[in-house]
């Protein structure tokens, strides 16, 4: 058996794919290249997802920047700067992507560009304290966020012009399951070796890590057989606002994807508060930072196969069930909180990461599905950039979660996201089929 025939035998048996696999969604001559394609973005994406897990600004910079004395204001506009920087750019990037025949250099410029500004981290650290050193820690993370967002919007339409539809889930859950299994080891790694106390070079060296995984994982993107894409039309920021805003008029679909995704900010920002919860209550050791790390991860293990087959199915299902353990999670660490007889137990805290974890895979997961699926081939860029646009400035309100902790207490504010995750239930199952999410009014 060649090695073209193992790959897609394996192929077959990963996404369920017939004999001969189907090649809806993609152009005829990308084809004979999928199994191909399908194993390199999975390698790219196990080098993300565990470099991900390794400078999480939800786990591992809080961590970091306390530990330099950066106070809890500074900390609480890590997943904010993140997420916002990484889509409100986009809008304007799109219009350029699109004049790109091949938009896998810009997934690969992006990356790369993401992987610099991390590593920058390493030095600030070394070199700054306190407040000064958690501004210019986000100030970093805001940089290498505008990577993000190139590479998000290339890599969505990658995506959809090398993986067929039906298939498309099974590959993001494959990159995060890979991924999780490594930052697994990692964390298990952690555990054992790293001494007891608050030292900062074990963070450090995660964040090191992190960001030279994700310079690495350039290499696979430039190994993609992607063929070249629809080039014409190509519009600059303004006209792509316009354009974005008469997708907002006219498709239905498009703005309750956007209900949704208002309403899921609450799981995507949660991780940080939930670490400082559980910081408080627990300490800022390393080991049990460690142990945190690993529920995180074991959350993406767990999960994807699981994410991915059901999004192929229907992604909204994915969408619902993963807002209901937003909602569990906030629940059970407000519970935890209140056992004031018992000592506090870093493994039940670490049960509040895993369940979020497992919330925040399938939220990624289905509302990306979703979107590449039911947006059209020659739009898709401009669908992305819009939903992202406008999820990014709301994200940037994400500001305020911070705020609210240090008026009414963390508590108050984990029963608030709560809230809102339950909403999501309700917005996701408002979306139409993704066959629909496209039809005009």
């Amino acid at each position: 058996m060649t090695n073209s025939n193992q790959l897609e035998t394996v192929y077959e048996l990963i996404t369920g794919a017939e004999q001969g696999h189907t090649c809806e969604g993609i152009p005829d001559e990308a084809c004979t290249e999928v199994p191909r394609n399908f194993f390199l973005n999975a390698l790219n994406g196990t080098l993300t997802k565990l470099a991900d897990q390794l400078a999480s600004p939800g786990l591992v910079l809080p961590w970091l920047l306390d530990a330099l004395g950066a106070p809890a204001t500074v900390i609480g506009f890590l997943t904010p700067v993140r997420r916002a920087g990484a889509l409100l750019p986009q809008l304007s990037i799109a219009g350029r992507i699109r004049q790109l025949e091949k938009r896998s250099l810009a997934w690969a410029f992006g990356a790369g560009m993401f992987g610099f500004w991390i590593l920058m981290m390493v030095p600030a650290g070394i070199f700054l304290t306190g407040t000064l050193a958690g501004i210019m820690i986000v100030i970093l993370l805001a940089f290498a966020s505008f990577g993000r967002a190139i590479s998000s919007v290339a890599f969505k339409d990658v995506l959809g012009k090398t993986i067929p539809k039906g298939s498309r889930g099974s590959l993001l859950a494959v990159r995060a399951t890979l991924g999780g299994l490594l930052a697994v080891a990692a964390g298990v790694l952690m555990r054992l070796y790293v001494p007891q106390g608050s030292q900062i070079w074990p963070y450090l060296l995660l964040v090191g890590l992190g960001g030279g995984l994700w310079l690495i994982s350039v290499l696979p993107i430039f190994l993609i057989q992607e063929s070249p894409g629809v080039t014409e039309g190509a519009r600059s920021g303004l006209k792509e606002a316009r354009e974005g805003l008469i997708l907002l008029r006219t498709v239905p679909g498009l703005r309750r994807f956007l209900y949704m995704r208002v309403a899921m900010i609450s799981v995507e920002l949660s991780l940080p508060f939930f670490t400082l919860y559980a910081r408080r209550l627990t300490g800022a050791q390393a080991s049990d930072l460690s142990v945190f790390v690993i529920a995180a991860s074991l959350a993406q293990v767990l999960s994807s196969p699981f994410w991915g087959r059901l999004a192929d199915r229907d992604s909204r299902i994915v969408l619902m069930i993963s807002a209901t353990m937003a909602a569990l999670a906030g629940g059970l660490a407000l519970v935890t909180g209140l056992i004031a007889a018992a000592p506090i137990n870093t493994y039940l805290l670490a049960g509040v990461i895993l369940l979020q974890g497992f919330s925040l895979a399938g939220v990624r997961l289905g509302r990306n599905t979703y979107l590449v699926d039911g947006a059209p081939e020659r739009e898709r860029p401009l669908y992305v950039a819009v939903v992202n646009t406008l999820t990014g400035l709301l994200t940037l309100a994400g500001g305020l979660f911070g705020v609210i902790a240090d008026i009414f207490g963390l508590p108050v504010l984990i029963l608030l996201l709560s809230a809102m995750a339950l909403l999501g239930i309700l917005a996701s199952w408002s979306m139409p089929p993704v066959e629909q999410f496209s039809q005009t009014s």
